[in-house]
């Protein structure tokens, strides 16, 4: 006797897969990138990243690239709506919106974006582990897959000024970056950047997750660094914008699911 016959497998082809968008216009881009941003926001404040009017995500324009979709001055994260998002020029001025913003967030944003034409996104908060290990001067150790995407791709910013208020000191802020898609702000936090708002934002939520995975595994005992080789194969798989976006989908789906008033 003969079982069933077992079904037969589907055609990839019929399975679906999330990839990043394509528009047909500059205004479909802007509301896709303004939608991500104000979803990014709101996840950022339910993972805590909050501090006062600290932090800020930043998305260039598709359009008048040298201008940049910012939260509002002093709103919270989690209420932030497309219709709250502020455009301001490269000299932190608001040519579109109703609200004020952090001029001393925004002036290392904008040099960031001015010498990174390939950054659509930047992304800056005082989340907790991060400071933490800012505060000790230490890049991530290779000793998680999830560490490795950001082997050998981290920078330290090695010296802390105070409040960042010039165009200089933000500049010396984007030389430190390089062509890395992480800094270390010594003394002060984590910066990431993609080439769309969900790769900035999951590069920061990895980062953060790092930070705290390695201040556990020393506070434990002597972690086991991957060696260089594995962690270089590991960050090629794993280290690339596409591959945030689609780790980030997930999040997206959640807040704008959850939250629709969002895209407000």
């Amino acid at each position: 006797m003969h079982g069933p016959t077992p079904p037969l497998p589907l055609p990839t082809g019929r399975l679906q897969f999330a990839m990043p968008p394509m528009h047909e216009s500059v205004e479909d881009e802007r509301r896709h990138r303004k939608e991500r941003l104000a979803g990014a926001l709101r996840i950022f404040g339910r993972a805590g990243f909050e501090d006062g009017v600290s932090g800020h995500i930043t998305a260039r324009d598709p359009e008048f690239t040298d201008c940049f979709w910012v939260n509002p001055f002093g709103m919270p994260f989690r209420h932030v709506t497309v219709g709250d998002l502020v455009l301001a020029n490269q000299d932190g001025q608001v040519v579109e919106g109703r609200y004020h913003v952090n001029q001393a967030a925004f002036t290392v944003h904008a040099q960031v974006h001015a010498a990174r034409p390939d950054v659509v996104a930047v992304a800056h908060c005082h989340s907790v582990h991060g400071r933490a290990l800012a505060a000790l001067g230490d890049l991530i150790d290779p000793i998680t897959q999830e560490s490795c995407a950001f082997y050998e791709d981290l920078a330290l910013y090695d010296a802390y000024t105070g409040v960042t208020v010039d165009a200089g000191e933000g500049r010396r802020i984007a030389a430190a970056l390089g062509s890395r898609k992480a800094l270390v702000l010594r003394n002060h936090g984590l910066l990431t950047v993609g080439d769309s708002v969900d790769a900035a934002a999951w590069w920061f939520l990895s980062l953060e997750r790092s930070c705290q995975v390695q201040l556990l595994a020393k506070a434990a005992g002597r972690p086991v660094l991957i060696d260089h080789k594995r962690a270089v194969a590991t960050r090629e798989q794993l280290g690339g914008d596409l591959v945030a976006w689609i780790n980030y989908q997930p999040l997206w789906q959640e807040i704008s699911r959850g939250e629709p008033d969002l895209l407000s």
